[in-house]
C-alpha cells in the first residue's frame, strides 16, 4: 500500500473484517455486473410507463450512480479492511461523534441494505422460471401453488428451478472468494458480450431511428416537462434506483482484494462507468428499433422485448435464443452476488456488535457461511410472492434510503477527519455533491417509494411496503439479541475464527 504523505496518517482505530485478501479489482468488478445487469428488467416496464421520457430519466440516475460508485471508492480505499459494501462505511463515520446512537446508524443502515439486496435472488428465479422453457421450446404446464395471499400462483416448475438454482450458486458462494470471483467471470462474460453487442449493434447496421425517440414524450405523448410527468418520474424513480444504481455492489468486495489502494478506484470507476453505458444505451436502442408502442405493448414480457428488438436489429436466424440464454446468464450472475454480497454486509454487522455472532461465522475458506445459507433460504420462501415486481417494493423499502446515511458520512468524514489519508480523493467540492445526492435518495425512499406502492406501481405493492417496513423495524430485535448475547458471555468483542 502507498504510504501518507507528511501530516497525513491512514486509518487504524476501526473494526476490521478477516476475510482472505484473494481477488482484485476484476473480481470486485466482475461480481459487480449483478448490478449493471438488472437493465434487463428495468428497461421494458420503464419505457412503457414513460415512453421515450424514459431515455433521459435513465441517463440522470445511471450518473447518480456512478457518482455513488466514486464516493465508495474512496471510502474504500480510505478503510481497506472494512467488508460489506456501501453501509460498512457509515460506522466509522458517526463512531467518534454520535457515541451513543452510531451503533444504530450503523445496524439500520446494513440492514436496510441487506433488505435491498437479499431479495434479488427471488426475482431474477421468478423471471428465470418464465425464460427457461422459451429457450428450450416447451410449455410450462405443471400446476401452481399459492402461499401468499394474493399473490401470484407459482408453477410447481418454477418453484423447482428456482430451489435447484438457489442451492447450486450456493456453492460456489461456498467456496470462497476466489473460486466465486472465478465462477463469477465465466457468468459475466457470457452475459455481458452480447448484451453490449447487442447495445451498440443499430447503430451501425441501420436500424436505429432517432424519429422514435425525440421528442421525449411519455406514450400517450404528454411532453417531458409537465406536472403529470414529474409526478410519474418521482413515482418510477422507485424502479430506477433499484437498478440503476446497484451498480455499488462491486464494493461488497473492496475489503477481499489485495492491494485496495489501486483497486477500489479501477472497480467502482469502471463498474460505474459500464453502468451508465449500458443502462443509457441498451434503452436508447431499444427504443430507436422498435418504437414505444412496440414496448408497451409486451410491457410484462421483458424477454418478447428484446428477442423482437434482436431481431430487428441484428436480423440473423437464433438470435432471439441467444438473447434469452444471455438473459438466463445474466440473472444467474445477479443471483450469485444476492448470496454473497449482503451475506458480507451481516457479517460486518457482527463484528461491530449490532447483530447476533452467528452473522459472522466463516467457513474454512475464510467467507460468512451462516449468513449466505439464511439469504438462500429466504430467496427459496420469496419465491411464494409470486411476482418479481411486489418483492421490488418489499427491497426497496431498505435499499435506497441504506445510501443516505453513507453519503452524509462521506460528507461528515470530509470535515471531522480531513487529517486521515485518502489514497483516492475527489476533489474537496465533491463532498457537497454527496449531501444532495443523499436528500435526493432519501426523497426517493420516503417519496417516490410509497408513491409507487399506494398508487399501483404494482399489484399488492401497498402490502409488500408494510411488509418491508415491518422487516425494516425487525432490526431492533435482532440488536438486542445480540446485547443479550454479549451479557450472558461477558463480553462485546467477537473475534472471528475461520471453520469454527
Amino acid at each position: 500500500m502507498s504510504q501518507p504523505p507528511e501530516g497525513q496518517f491512514r486509518v487504524e482505530d476501526y473494526v476490521k473484517g478477516e476475510l482472505s485478501k484473494e481477488t482484485n479489482w476484476w473480481g470486485a468488478f466482475v461480481v459487480g455486473l449483478a448490478g449493471t445487469i438488472l437493465v434487463t428488467g428495468i428497461a421494458g416496464p420503464a419505457v412503457a410507463v414513460l415512453g421515450s421520457a424514459a431515455i433521459p430519466n435513465f441517463f440522470f440516475w445511471a450518473i447518480t450512480g456512478w457518482l455513488l460508485c466514486m464516493f465508495l471508492a474512496e471510502l474504500a480505499a480510505m478503510l481497506p479492511d472494512r467488508t460489506g459494501g456501501a453501509p460498512a462505511y457509515a460506522f466509522y463515520a458517526f463512531k467518534d461523534r454520535l457515541p451513543k446512537t452510531y451503533p444504530h446508524i450503523n445496524g439500520l443502515t446494513v440492514w436496510m441494505y441487506w433488505l435491498g439486496w437479499m431479495p434479488v435472488m427471488a426475482v431474477n428465479n421468478l423471471l428465470t422460471g418464465a425464460y427457461v422453457p422459451v429457450l428450450f421450446g416447451f410449455t410450462d404446464s405443471t400446476k401452481t401453488i399459492q402461499l401468499f395471499s394474493n399473490s401470484v400462483p407459482v408453477s410447481y416448475f418454477t418453484l423447482g428451478l428456482g430451489i435447484v438454482i438457489s442451492l447450486g450458486l450456493f456453492i460456489p458462494a461456498w467456496l470462497g472468494i476466489r473460486f466465486g470471483t472465478f465462477f463469477a467471470t465465466v457468468l459475466g462474460l457470457l452475459s455481458m458480450i452480447p448484451l453490449t453487442i447487442l447495445a451498440v449493434a443499430p447503430f451501425f447496421t441501420g436500424k436505429f431511428h432517432g424519429g422514435n425517440v425525440v421528442p421525449f414524450t411519455l406514450p400517450d405523448s404528454t411532453g417531458f416537462f409537465t406536472g403529470h410527468a414529474f409526478f410519474l418520474y418521482l413515482q418510477i424513480s422507485a424502479l430506477f434506483t433499484w437498478t440503476v444504481i446497484a451498480s455499488e455492489a462491486a464494493a461488497c468486495y473492496i475489503g477481499e482484494c489485495k492491494n485496495p489502494d489501486r483497486d477500489a478506484p479501477i472497480a467502482m470507476n469502471l463498474e460505474g462507468g459500464y453502468a451508465m453505458f449500458i443502462y443509457t444505451v441498451l434503452p436508447l436502442a431499444i427504443v430507436g428499433v422498435v418504437g414505444v408502442q412496440a414496448v408497451v405493448a409486451k410491457s410484462l414480457d421483458i424477454n418478447g422485448i428484446l428477442a423482437q428488438y434482436a431481431k430487428t436489429a441484428l436480423n440473423f436466424a437464433g438470435v432471439d435464443k441467444i438473447i434469452t440464454a444471455a438473459l438466463v446468464i445474466a440473472l444467474l450472475l445477479s443471483s450469485l452476488n444476492a448470496i454473497m454480497g449482503c451475506a458480507r454486509s451481516l457479517y460486518m454487522m457482527s463484528l461491530d456488535g449490532q447483530a447476533p455472532r452467528i452473522f459472522g461465522h466463516v467457513n474454512r475458506h475464510n467467507v460468512p457461511d451462516f449468513s449466505m445459507g439464511l439469504n438462500t433460504i429466504l430467496n427459496i420462501g420469496l419465491l411464494m410472492a409470486g411476482t418479481p415486481g411486489a418483492i421490488y417494493v418489499l427491497s426497496n423499502v431498505g435499499y435506497v434510503g441504506s445510501f443516505v446515511p453513507v453519503l452524509l458520512g462521506y460528507y461528515f468524514l470530509r470535515r471531522w477527519r480531513p487529517e486521515v489519508y485518502r489514497p483516492y480523493r475527489l476533489p474537496e467540492w465533491m463532498k457537497y455533491i454527496a449531501v444532495a445526492l443523499a436528500a435526493l435518495y432519501f426523497i426517493v425512499w420516503a417519496v417516490g417509494i410509497p408513491a409507487c406502492a399506494i398508487k399501483g406501481c404494482q399489484a399488492g405493492g401497498g402490502k409488500m411496503f408494510l411488509i418491508g417496513v415491518f422487516i425494516v423495524l425487525l432490526y431492533f430485535p435482532v440488536y438486542w439479541w445480540r446485547q443479550a448475547e454479549n451479557r450472558r458471555l461477558g463480553t462485546t468483542e467477537y473475534k472471528v475464527t475461520a471453520g469454527v
